[in-house]
């Protein structure tokens, strides 16, 4: 079974900054101390509505860091420059919506085939390899491949969220997932189809030559359906990681995680 990948999003770390507008917690603070504690990998996501992650933040992340930088984007012509500009490790195009909290679905390759084409496109000219954010269907994987993309990192959002209904308490919280407050028979079924449409996935992806990488509300609890999986090689947490942090510091939230996802 292959090594797996772990990177690490700092977004929140940003999210907390831009609370307050002032330039604490230092974004750069949390890349040395994500390389310190065993990180593989730093993604970021440069948002059009710049919510956390700022232009500068993007400049310098790549100035300094030592590790490879997953840089997020949208297909938005003005971030593909700026991409194109910076030049990170690796592109993963996703979609956006301004009125989100947080990505909520995958990339659709189908009603945007010819902007994802062009933004591949862009991409490669600047010698940036590139992977699409898609939801685990076989379809999509397809597509990907057709559109040129060497990468596909799969959309776990469905799969993190009849876990969080199953086995934790969000359905007595304010954050209940509506459509999901089901009987626990029926979220208990849902949650297997859900793993076996990504497992199904990754696994024709890998045979028709992507790499593989997944992400989305993934957390401690949940990370290791993941590490079953073996043609995923990259997982791609943030938010529980900064979330862990506010108790138990940065670098032993990342180091935990990292014992989760070592093989």
């Amino acid at each position: 079974m292959d090594k797996m990948t772990l990177g690490v999003n700092i977004d929140h770390v940003a999210v907390l900054r831009e609370a307050r507008r002032v330039n604490d917690p230092d974004i750069l603070q949390a890349l040395y101390t994500a390389c310190q504690a065993g990180a593989d990998q730093i993604t970021i996501h440069l948002r059009e509505d710049r919510r956390h992650i700022q232009d500068s933040d993007v400049v310098n992340i790549m100035a300094s860091s030592k590790l490879p930088v997953n840089l997020e984007c949208s297909i938005n012509k003005e971030i593909l420059n700026i991409v194109s500009t910076v030049k990170p490790h690796r592109a993963t195009l996703v979609p956006e919506k301004r009125e989100e909290v947080t990505t909520e679905g995958g990339l659709d390759v189908f009603k945007y085939e010819e902007e994802i084409r062009f933004a591949i496109e862009q991409l490669h000219d600047s010698l940036i390899p590139v992977s699409l954010f898609v939801d685990p269907t076989i379809e999509a994987m397809d597509k990907s491949k057709e559109l040129g993309a060497e990468m596909v990192e799969l959309h776990t959002g469905l799969f993190a969220n009849l876990w969080a209904m199953l086995h934790s308490n969000i359905s007595h919280s304010n954050h209940s997932i509506k459509e999901l407050e089901l009987p626990r028979y029926e979220l208990s079924e849902r949650l297997e189809e859900s793993l076996i449409k990504i497992k199904e996935a990754a696994s024709h992806a890998q045979k028709i030559g992507l790499e593989v990488a997944a992400g989305h509300g993934l957390n401690y609890h949940n990370v290791h359906e993941m590490m079953k999986i073996e043609e995923i090689t990259e997982l791609n947490i943030g938010q529980s990681i900064i979330a862990r942090s506010v108790f138990s510091g940065l670098s032993d939230a990342i180091k935990e995680m990292k014992l989760l996802t070592t093989r």
